[in-house]
């Protein structure tokens, strides 16, 4: 019944399927009819250092996108939790704000930016940072609202103000979890940065949709292959230091 409605058909896909692999087939043989791309690495990434350049872009794009969202989402994450703001307005407010900034997606932002900004890197880095900002202030609210509730408890006793509370009876519980939360959403950021060059976000992206736009067959697989290696080493290096904070946690308590 969901493939009716989403009007999938299966005979077309069968169809067609040999025109996704032959794609595929195409992209990995050299212009002029030669042997394959990577019997000739000198040709195939003959412009290694532009799309070098173009890819530390990419993960500046990313870093600097996912360390202002989460700046912004952990601020919000403490005013977004239940065990911290009473007030329903205020925590509402706060939710609100973070449902709207992950619920858009970030290719309609980085869009916005880039009328409003013209094309480069910024679009892409308010794109990245408000959409993290909205997820990651989810994530961290979450961790937030789990805590252990008596150092808030023996803190309020003691009088001290909602800031003193939060410095020093949640942030410790949660501080773990959220440099892990947001080492994964630096992973997913540098796909989505590679992504955002699509529309003209900055980035390898723009040189990627050049090459598909102009059949340059073997660009296209050059560069899909620099960001697949690219997002393998990173998400290989988040992951381990994703797993020592989280060691590290289990060990303390």
């Amino acid at each position: 019944m969901a493939g009716h409605v989403a009007e999938v058909d299966p005979a077309r896909l069968w169809r067609h399927l040999g025109d996704f692999f032959g794609y595929f087939d195409r992209i990995t043989r050299l212009e002029g009819g030669g042997g394959r791309v990577w019997t000739d690495p000198g040709e195939w990434f003959w412009g290694w250092r532009k799309w070098g350049l173009l890819l530390a872009d990419t993960l500046l794009i990313a870093y600097v996108g996912t360390a202002l969202g989460a700046i912004g989402g952990f601020l919000l994450s403490f005013v977004a939790a239940a065990n911290l703001v009473p007030n329903p307005w205020t925590r509402g407010a706060a939710r609100r704000l973070l449902e709207f900034c992950r619920t858009v997606p970030d290719i309609v932002f980085a869009l916005i930016f880039v009328i409003a900004f013209g094309l480069g890197p910024v679009p892409g880095v308010l794109a990245i940072a408000i959409h993290s900002m909205g997820a990651l202030g989810k994530l961290f609210s979450e961790v937030v609202e789990n805590i252990d509730p008596k150092p808030v408890e023996g803190a309020a006793a003691a009088g001290a103000s909602w800031a003193a509370t939060v410095r020093f009876a949640a942030l410790p519980q949660v501080l773990p979890n959220f440099a892990s939360y947001a080492l994964l959403r630096f992973e997913v950021n540098v796909r989505q940065a590679s992504v955002l060059g699509f529309v003209g976000a900055g980035g390898i992206g723009q040189d990627l949709i050049e090459a598909i736009r102009k059949f340059y067959y073997n660009d296209v697989a050059a560069i899909l292959l620099l960001i697949i290696v690219t997002v393998m080493i990173i998400d290989l290096g988040t992951e381990r230091l994703r797993h020592g904070l989280i060691g590290s946690m289990e060990r303390g308590a």
